[in-house]
């Protein structure tokens, strides 16, 4: 049983809360990233015209979702590939197991993936007997470490270099320095004779533009090329919604992809596949696959969560976000963490699986402000728990405080008596200034925090007394 099976969002983020190791790695790694990221958009005057295109593009892909995906298909084809729809999960490990088996496939290597995570693919093949490598330097780590990723583009930004060269140690049985120059040649050498051995390679898709059949993998290690040529199989998995019509809409999400993620420019490698080796190439797979997934993501093209499908998987949103940076991504419990992810997992999950995690924000309308597609993150999230209230799924006594809250805020006498019947409720609890502590169902509101007294005179009885003095 995994620790999201068996334990609460409030234990796991208890438990990462005092995690001294998890908070360091957190810390230096977020705000390297956030401060990239601002370095390089404020050189770039055209960021911000970037981003309304950018938003403009995929809201116009999923008004015509049906036929790019058509386009897609017909071009992938047309250059001797397959293409493959996956509507669940079950069906897009079912398609790849499948194509495997055909093939005879004994080792996969595989390219930093989300939506293979997504679907718990590594788990799937392991079962059927199949051995699988992960390439990506922090996925590899992730492996090794028999964990899940707990960030969007880097997988292992929980762990310290002591804690990966310990985890190298442990399993490659390599003492090795706490150095990520020493480290990465390690793996290296360790996955060099998995890259010639493989049957076949798994890669996931950053975009797939539909006029050309072009697959796009940005990565800035070079696995992604070798996943994609040296194996005699590729097979590309990707959501439905990675789809942009041209090569000039991949030009402006290039542009503003790397700076949104991690600060670059432009990532070092941005890999373009089109289908299998043609007679006259001298290299890349015999055969290519490209698995479209659904997983629910079609039926939100008319839901409250359409906007997440804008979503280009950069993870700037984590990076900024006040509780990702405190408790991690393995504290969310699923596949996608941060603020998109609570969308993500209610968009592939449902609204129940987010019963905790939906009050996982500030909504400090920080993931807004760095989005690169403008995703209104924090509407959509109050609009999750106006969801969750109306479906009853959030808990009873949180529906009773909030309607009652509700109630009181509309009726304006009700809220003039409930100072005065405040400030005599919460005498007993008053110490030092501050209510420190209070029972039944308000004592979760005390239990991390001291909360202010309600003050002796309302903003409406202060400005009558000003009135008066006049």
């Amino acid at each position: 049983m995994s620790e999201s099976a068996s334990t609460s969002f409030p234990q796991r983020a208890a438990r990462a809360i005092k995690d001294e190791f998890l908070q360091q790695a957190l810390a230096i790694a977020t705000t390297r990233f956030v401060n990239s990221r601002n370095e390089v958009f404020q050189a770039f005057p055209q960021g911000e015209a970037l981003r309304d295109r950018a938003r403009q593009i995929k809201e116009a892909v999923l008004q015509r979702l049906d036929h790019y995906l058509e386009q897609l298909t017909d071009n992938v084809e047309r250059l001797g590939g397959h293409v493959h729809f996956a509507t669940t999960a079950e069906e897009a490990r079912g398609i790849i197991l499948s194509i495997a088996r055909e093939n005879r496939v004994e080792l996969v290597v595989k390219g930093k993936s989300m939506a293979a995570e997504e679907i718990d693919l590594n788990e799937a093949l392991e079962h059927a007997g199949i051995r699988v490598a992960e390439t990506d330097l922090g996925e590899y780590i992730i492996q090794l470490a028999h964990e899940k990723p707990s960030h969007i583009i880097a997988p292992a930004i929980h762990k310290t270099k002591a804690q990966i060269a310990d985890v190298f140690a442990k399993e490659l049985r390599h003492q090795v320095a706490a150095d990520p120059e020493v480290i990465t040649r390690l793996a290296r050498g360790a996955l060099r004779d998995k890259f010639l051995q493989a049957d076949m390679g798994i890669s996931g898709a950053n975009f797939a533009v539909a006029s050309t059949g072009t697959v796009v993998l940005v990565t800035n290690e070079g696995n992604g090329r070798m996943v994609t040529s040296l194996p005699r199989v590729h097979v590309a998995l990707m959501g439905v919604e990675k789809v942009i019509p041209s090569m000039t809409d991949l030009v402006v999400f290039l542009q503003i992809l790397a700076r949104s993620a991690t600060g670059q420019k432009l990532s070092a490698y941005t890999t373009l596949v089109r289908g299998p080796r043609q007679a006259a190439e001298l290299d890349g797979p015999q055969e290519f696959h490209l698995v479209l997934m659904d997983n629910g993501r079609v039926k939100q093209l008319a839901g409250p969560l359409r906007e997440a499908l804008y979503c280009l998987r950069c993870g700037a949103c984590l990076n900024v976000c006040p509780v990702y940076r405190q408790i991690g991504g393995h504290a969310y419990g699923d596949t996608y963490p941060g603020p998109i992810g609570i969308l993500m997992t209610a968009m592939l999950r449902g609204n129940g699986a987010v019963k905790d995690l939906a009050h996982a924000s500030s909504l400090c309308g920080a993931c807004a402000e760095v989005c690169p597609v403008r995703i209104d993150i924090p509407r959509m999230l109050i609009e999750l728990r106006e969801h969750l209230d109306r479906e009853k799924i959030a808990p009873w006594p949180e529906r009773v405080i909030f309607k009652t809250y509700a109630r009181l805020l509309g009726r304006p006498a009700l809220y003039r008596l409930a100072g005065p019947v405040s400030r005599l409720m919460q005498r007993p609890f008053v110490r030092q200034g501050r209510i420190r502590s209070l029972p039944l169902l308000f004592r979760k509101w005390t239990a991390t925090r001291d909360l202010p007294p309600v003050a002796p005179r309302t903003f409406r009885e202060r400005w009558g007394e000003l009135e008066r003095e006049r």
